[in-house]
């Protein structure tokens, strides 16, 4: 069952225990962090695995992560301030766990808005570079559970080590494939400069 549906059912229901916009708020960020791990890990999963096909399902896992976000965000927004304004403002300046969360949702707004194919279209190369701000989106929402939390830190601390082991994997795959075309170039380098000293004196040697 979808967690949300099964959310709204439980409301109705009343079973989200003793204080069920708490239960909302922490269930609605958790699927959403997870949501947003599982995203980032789809690239490097399908080049393990060698299943390309799997890239189709990342925008899909995003755009869900960003809805369980935004649920998230009006559950503060609608059943903890009630649209008090004057206080969500003071919150998200003065708390700094607000407004890293607050950070992360806009860049999820920015990357949801933009991945279409319309805007893949307008935006060309910016628009991949544009999206690998979900990387700042996905630590930016582990701090925010990391600061949030006030005595067990384990499940934050698992979230982001996650997301950094996926972090580095992005930042090392590029080199991982320069690795081979260096080698063969300094191989190749070799071979020529090895003709080069077995031809005899004024004959080019063949490649």
């Amino acid at each position: 069952m979808d967690p949300a549906v099964w959310l709204g059912l439980g409301a109705l229901s009343g079973n989200l225990g003793s204080n069920p916009i708490e239960t909302i708020t922490h269930r609605t960020g958790w699927w959403a962090l997870s949501l947003l791990t599982v995203t980032l890990a789809v690239t490097p999963l399908r080049r393990l695995a060698r299943r390309p096909g799997w890239i189709r399902y990342r925008r899909l896992l995003g755009l869900f992560a960003f809805f369980y976000a935004t649920l998230h965000l009006l559950t503060y927004l609608v059943l903890d301030q009630f649209f008090g304004w004057s206080y969500i403002v003071e919150d998200i300046v003065e708390r700094p766990f607000i407004t890293i969360g607050f950070l992360a949702w806009l860049i999820l707004l920015v990357l949801a808005s933009t991945s279409t194919s319309g805007w893949i279209r307008r935006l060309r190369k910016n628009w991949q570079r544009l999206h690998r701000l979900v990387y700042v989106a996905a630590i930016a929402a582990g701090v925010h559970f990391l600061w949030k939390v006030k005595a067990d830190t384990r499940e934050p601390v698992v979230f982001l080590s996650i997301i950094v082991v996926l972090l580095a994997l992005r930042a090392w795959a590029p080199w991982k494939r320069r690795i081979p075309i260096a080698a063969a170039l300094g191989g190749a380098e070799s071979r020529i400069k090895l003709k080069a000293r077995e031809a005899p004196h004024g004959e080019a040697p063949l490649s």
